[in-house]
C-alpha cells in the first residue's frame, strides 16, 4: 500500500488525466464556446481551495453561475436555479463542470480520488482533517465521502469518511470509488449539493 500511495497512484492520476484530456478535448472545447456565447463572464470558475497539508491552491471548474450570483455555500440557496446559466444547469446535472480539475491533477495539486478540496466555507471540516491527518493526502475530484452521501451527510461524517480513506488508500478502494462515482453521476445522485462557495467571481 505504501508503494501504491507514494508512486503508483500518482502515475495513474497523471496518465488517466492526460488521456482524458486528449480524448475529451473536442467536447471540452465545445462546452467552453457554449459558456462564452450564452452568458457574460469567464469560461472557467477559479477558487482557492485547501489541498495536501492544508496548503491553498487554485481549483478550476467550468463556470455554471451568472455574474451576480451571491457568494455563499450551495446549501444556503433556496433559489439556486435563478442563478444557474442554461449551460451551467446542464453541466451540473452531468457533473461536466468538474472536468477542468484534470488540470489540477496534471499539475499535481489534486488526485483523481481523495477527499474533496474544501473552500473557506468548510472550515470545520478543514480543521477536522488536520486533527485526523486526512489533510496529509492530496484532495480528489471524487472521494469516499462523495459516494457515501456527499452533502447529505454531516461534517462529522465527512471527516470520518475522509479519515477512513486516508488510512486505507489502496488500488482496490480507489477502483471501488471510481465505479460508485460513475453510478452516482449516471443516476445524478446528490448533484449540486456539494458544500462549496458558489462560482460568482466572474
Amino acid at each position: 500500500m505504501g508503494l501504491y500511495r507514494k508512486v503508483v497512484k500518482r502515475l495513474i492520476d497523471t496518465t488517466v488525466a492526460i488521456i482524458f484530456g486528449i480524448v475529451l478535448i473536442v467536447p471540452l472545447f465545445i462546452v467552453a464556446i457554449l459558456i462564452k456565447l450564452t452568458s457574460k463572464g469567464p469560461i472557467f470558475f477559479k477558487q482557492e481551495r485547501y489541498g495536501k497539508n492544508s496548503v491553498p491552491f487554485t481549483l478550476y471548474k467550468f463556470r455554471s453561475m451568472k455574474v451576480l450570483a451571491p457568494e455563499k455555500s450551495n446549501q444556503k440557496f433556496d433559489d439556486m436555479d435563478q442563478y444557474l446559466t442554461t449551460v451551467g444547469r446542464f453541466l451540473r446535472k452531468t457533473s461536466l463542470d468538474e472536468l477542468p480539475q484534470l488540470i489540477n491533477v496534471i499539475y499535481g495539486e489534486m488526485s483523481l480520488i481523495g477527499p474533496r478540496p474544501l473552500a473557506r466555507t468548510d472550515l470545520p471540516v478543514i480543521e477536522a482533517r488536520k486533527l485526523s491527518g486526512a489533510d496529509q493526502i492530496k484532495p480528489g475530484i471524487t472521494g469516499w465521502a462523495q459516494v457515501n452521501g456527499r452533502n447529505n451527510i454531516t461534517d462529522a461524517e465527512k471527516s470520518q469518511f475522509d479519515n477512513y480513506y486516508a488510512r486505507n488508500i489502496s488500488f482496490r478502494l480507489d477502483f471501488k470509488i471510481s465505479i460508485l462515482t460513475i453510478f452516482h453521476v449516471f443516476l445524478r445522485t446528490g448533484i449540486n449539493n456539494e458544500g462549496t462557495k458558489v462560482d460568482n467571481n466572474e
